[in-house]
């Protein structure tokens, strides 16, 4: 934006001249709040409505193609129609209520576990060679390799599902954290020392703020392992309430291909809206706070 910037100049004694300067303005031309609000929603809202849509065209075209019959992969309308249908008769409110209540509890359990694992590796040397190996060990660990043990010591039981979902979960929020440990610029810590800050003053004021990003990197891994690890648990672990997973056994066994695969998009769904809403603020929030964001 230029701006022009009259001023007057002394040439000489008892000389006044009079200048015009073109001057660019840095800031730009003004712009109206709710119009710069509504064009960041829009732009970052358009190319998941576009995804959407494409992937929906592609699924309705492998329909028309004839690959499988109907009655087998039904289109789009069929399974979104199917999809009301449950919402509307309150199945699908029921089981995501007793899951997200599991997720919930599992992801605590693992939080609290992976912190405390994550902090006692990165506080001592022999910790972190008895277990630091291990700890990525497990996490890479597929989460049906423990259900047999889990069976075999929780029986038919809640305990068996949330065993599975915290020896998914609890690994990356682990190696989240000592990945941030890790890679806290020693500067901070020597300025952290000569502040009087020892112990659980320095983990708690100068480690963990400086290991933030890392370990909410770590917390949406472990949001991933521990959400599929409980549709895992309850597709084998049948317990009496119904839930997502049990709901998507139930349509498997009754060769219901539209409940079924309208099961499958409500778990997609609610693995997204955990993600964007809570762990995708939560790091938009961290990189605002440390400067990494650029609007």
């Amino acid at each position: 934006m230029l701006v022009v910037d009259d001023t007057l100049s002394s040439a000489g004694e008892g000389d006044v001249t009079y200048r015009r300067e073109a001057v660019v303005d840095p800031a730009g031309p003004p712009k109206h709040v709710g119009e710069g609000r509504g064009a960041r929603i829009w732009l970052a809202v358009w190319p998941k409505v576009a995804a959407i849509g494409l992937a929906l065209l592609v699924w309705q075209c492998v329909v028309w193609s004839g690959w499988r019959p109907e009655y087998v992969l039904p289109g789009p309308v069929a399974v979104f129609r199917e999809l009301g249908s449950l919402t509307a008769d309150g199945i699908i409110t029921d089981a995501l209520w007793i899951t997200l209540q599991r997720a919930a509890k599992g992801f605590a359990v693992a939080l609290g576990i992976g912190v405390i694992i994550g902090g006692l590796v990165t506080s001592s040397r022999t910790v972190r060679s008895a277990v630091g190996s291990m700890i990525t060990g497990l996490q890479t660990m597929p989460s049906i390799a423990w259900f047999p043990l889990s069976l075999l010591l929780f029986k038919q039981s809640e305990g068996a599902i949330m065993f599975v979902v915290v020896l998914g979960a609890a690994p990356s929020i682990a190696n989240g954290l000592i990945a941030g440990v890790d890679h806290t610029p020693p500067i901070l810590l020597r300025a952290g020392h000569m502040m009087g800050a020892r112990g659980w003053s320095k983990f708690r004021h100068v480690v963990l703020p400086a290991s933030m990003p890392s370990f909410v990197g770590g917390l949406k891994q472990g949001w991933a392992f521990a959400w599929r690890s409980l549709m895992a648990g309850e597709l084998i672990v049948l317990l009496g309430a119904q839930s997502v997973g049990s709901l998507h056994q139930l349509y498997r066994n009754l060769a219901a291909p539209a409940s079924l695969i309208a099961i499958m998009i409500v778990i997609l769904l609610v693995g997204i809206v955990v993600d964007a809403l809570v762990f995708g603020q939560l790091d938009r929030f961290v990189r605002e706070r440390y400067g990494m964001l650029n609007d």
